[in-house]
């Protein structure tokens, strides 16, 4: 494998991977921009409606049929945020010339429809084709309405925008219902033209051998844009609550969920990551085996680490009867570990765990865009070998000043109704 970035302008970066065991080749865009409720849904419906089709390809059955002419090549979008930031992606991946039965140029097709999509996509007057619009904000509002139908998706929202009230962070990737349902073609176009010239742009490009045109092609395209890119904070520490707040929901749900939230001061991602796999996470963790399996307090149990953000999020499936339980449960095996209770065996099971994640680093295209792009948010590239290293020198101590920096900061509920006798 062989790693290069380089910057092609103003905010744009560009990193390549060579590795020839692939027989297809794999590029991603993102666009960061800070998530902002009142423009985060016109932003993913900008983004989203430039893979629908273009100025050649003027209407989704034209873009999948050309798609599908090129040995079912992929082209899709992403909107998802990590920190305070929006991060809106056009993906696309494609078998490798070499493969091609009759020796079509499937690399310069590509490259052609990908460099339509973004710098010459199908709007006209000043605004984007009413068709692809209507696919795309169709597509979101019923992202959006799903939302509640994925209960433990919708608590997750909740207790973030509880957590992060007044941040970036509090808003959904994608923005809100009414966002929306208030933008226009025009709008969207509006905000494109604004994230082509405002966005941090990372490109990413992994192929079987060097190849230097989508880099002079995506050179010369941003060239002719006039760019003022804006700083976006990816890792903001979320500031602790005075007093823990709990908000309660009652709905018609057959088992209650309960998101707890603790905010932390410390700067140590290597030992809280740790400390989630050890309390909750895994088969193995304190959480499962205890809270779930010994005690039958609930359904599931699972923690997880927000480090861009300083905070640690704890959830469960529990009946209405044990939410109190749980939660005093909860807490009883947090102030175990803050006491020195860590294993050695639970810290060699936790490095198991993230052996086999990066090991798993490099089997496809996507997985190497994904750790490069995860790398260039946290500040710092390196490769999963070196990653790794750094959670063996994590010890038992390190755990143990993570969990006592943690300091509970909110809860959602999410109660399941009762029934009046």
């Amino acid at each position: 494998m062989i790693y290069n970035r380089s910057e092609l302008g103003d905010g744009i970066g560009f990193t390549s991977v060579i590795d020839d065991k692939f027989k297809t080749r794999s590029l991603a865009v993102y666009l960061l921009t800070e998530l902002d409720a009142e423009t985060a849904a016109v932003n993913d419906i900008a983004a989203e409606i430039l893979t629908v089709s273009n100025s050649r390809f003027t209407t989704y059955a034209a873009m999948c049929e050309k798609l599908s002419e090129l040995y079912g090549a992929g082209l899709g979008s992403s909107a998802r945020k990590k920190g305070d930031a929006q991060i809106l992606g056009l993906k696309a991946s494609w078998l490798d010339n070499r493969y091609a039965i009759d020796g079509e140029d499937i690399n310069g097709e590509m490259l052609s429809i990908i460099r339509d999509c973004l710098f010459s996509p199908n709007a006209k007057d000043g605004a984007f084709d009413e068709a692809s619009f209507a696919i795309i904000q169709k597509d979101l509002l019923d992202r959006i309405d799903s939302e509640f139908n994925q209960k433990n998706v919708y608590a997750s929202i909740q207790a973030a925008r509880l957590a992060y009230r007044g941040e970036p962070a509090a808003c959904a990737s994608y923005g809100t219902k009414e966002g929306a349902l208030a933008a226009t073609p025009a709008d969207a176009y509006r905000a494109y033209r604004e994230l082509l010239r405002t966005a941090q742009i990372e490109i990413y490009y992994v192929s079987p051998e060097k190849d230097d045109t989508f880099s002079e092609m995506f050179r010369q395209c941003f060239g002719g844009i006039e760019r003022e890119p804006r700083k976006v904070n990816i890792r903001s520490r979320s500031p602790l609550k005075a007093v823990p707040e709990t908000i309660t929901e009652e709905f018609d749900v057959n088992q209650s969920k309960a998101v707890m939230a603790f905010k932390t001061d410390s700067d140590d991602r290597y030992a809280l990551k740790m400390l989630s796999i050890i309390y909750g996470e895994t088969p193995f963790s304190k959480l499962f085996l205890n809270v779930r399996e010994k005690m039958s307090l609930c359904y599931h149990c699972t923690s997880r680490s927000v480090s861009v953000k300083g905070s640690f999020f704890v959830d469960i499936g529990v009946d209405r009867s044990n939410i109190e339980r749980a939660r005093e449960e909860i807490l009883k095996q947090l102030d175990g570990i803050r006491a020195g209770g860590v294993t050695d065996e639970e810290i060699e099971n936790s490095l198991m765990a993230l052996d086999n994640a990066v090991l798993q680093v490099g089997d496809t295209p996507s997985s190497y865009i994904s750790w490069f792009f995860d790398c260039f948010c946290d500040g710092e590239i390196m490769t999963p070998e070196v990653h790794f290293r750094r959670f063996c020198d994590v010890t038992k101590e390190r755990i143990v000043a993570a969990a006592a920096s943690l300091r509970p900061d909110s809860t959602y509920i999410m109660l399941n109704r009762e029934v009046q006798g």
